[in-house]
């Protein structure tokens, strides 16, 4: 082959700078993060428009704003709703540009329509621009919306998180109940404690597809065994008193380690109640 006969006399040198930076470059690949789903279909979307020579004509800015937001939804994100809505909003944007390559694809002809006198024609494309006129302006007003519903419900998330005291985390939402809702040695929760635990309810009913892990947490006074079973009990009456408020069953997991996880020494009193505690972790929504 013609290729072969053209690489045969290059110096050893070369081929070995051509191979290092082939393997340089697979590396670099392999190493590259994973797209979330649904973003290689947006980028196909993109990249046929952009390879039409009517689209890159009529619409150039549009493509240039989606290729933006491509760029940002195929970034890897541990927050599934923001995946979501980047992908939704790099859509919008794909199909924005669309509508403008076809408005202006679409008033084109019609120039030409009218420069040739063709009035039949020209009426029917007319339509045709102003339906796609329409639709353009359409995908904007959701674009808008969809940006405003985002900002209010990220907004609301927050003031909840606030109300609710809790941590984000990687796990997610985190809420330590102290070891005040219960008395010593004990797993029943008492009177009067209740306020953060009713604001947890709140929270839940409001998001009800965020699923729950309570977790039990002890000092180290007492047998291992003890403790252990201490830590389970008590996060089983959290979790009944959720159940009792109306928070589905299912939703919810126990789990107790007893003083296998301190989060401060033992070797003090401020310590040990520190880790007497029921840690509800509230993992991140779809």
């Amino acid at each position: 082959m013609k290729t072969l006969s053209f690489w045969k006399p290059m110096s050893g040198v070369k081929t070995g700078a051509a191979v290092l930076l082939s393997s340089l470059l697979l590396t670099a690949c392999a190493m590259s993060p994973t797209s979330p789903d649904g973003s290689e279909d947006v980028r196909a979307k993109l990249t046929a428009l952009q390879q039409n020579p009517d689209m890159m004509a009529h619409a150039r800015v549009e493509l240039r704003d989606a290729e933006a937001a491509v760029q940002l939804a195929e970034q890897p994100s541990d927050d599934e709703a923001v995946v979501a809505h980047r992908i939704y909003m790099a859509d919008r944007m794909v199909e924005i540009a669309r509508a403008k390559g076809q408005v202006g694809l679409l008033e084109a002809e019609r120039a030409q329509l009218g420069e040739q006198r063709d009035a039949s024609r020209l009426a029917a494309r007319t339509l045709e621009a102003d339906r796609a006129h329409t639709e353009a302006e359409r995908a904007r007003s959701a674009q808008a919306q969809a940006a405003a519903m985002s900002a209010r419900e990220a907004e609301e998330l927050q003031r909840q998180i606030d109300t609710l005291e809790a941590e984000a985390t990687e796990r997610g939402l985190v809420l330590t109940l102290g070891d005040v809702l219960f008395a010593t040695g004990s797993a029943e929760i008492q009177g009067g404690t209740n306020q953060n635990l009713e604001k947890l309810v709140n929270f839940l009913k409001q998001y009800p597809d965020r699923q729950v892990l309570i977790e039990g947490h002890t000092d180290n006074v007492g047998s291992a065994s003890f403790n252990l079973a201490l830590s389970r009990q008590r996060a089983e009456s959290v979790r009944e008193f959720l159940i009792s408020r109306g928070i589905e069953s299912s939703r919810l997991s126990v789990s107790g380690y007893g003083f296998e996880r301190p989060i401060a020494s033992n070797d003090t009193a401020t310590g040990r109640q520190q880790n007497r505690r029921v840690e509800v972790v509230i993992e991140n929504g779809e």
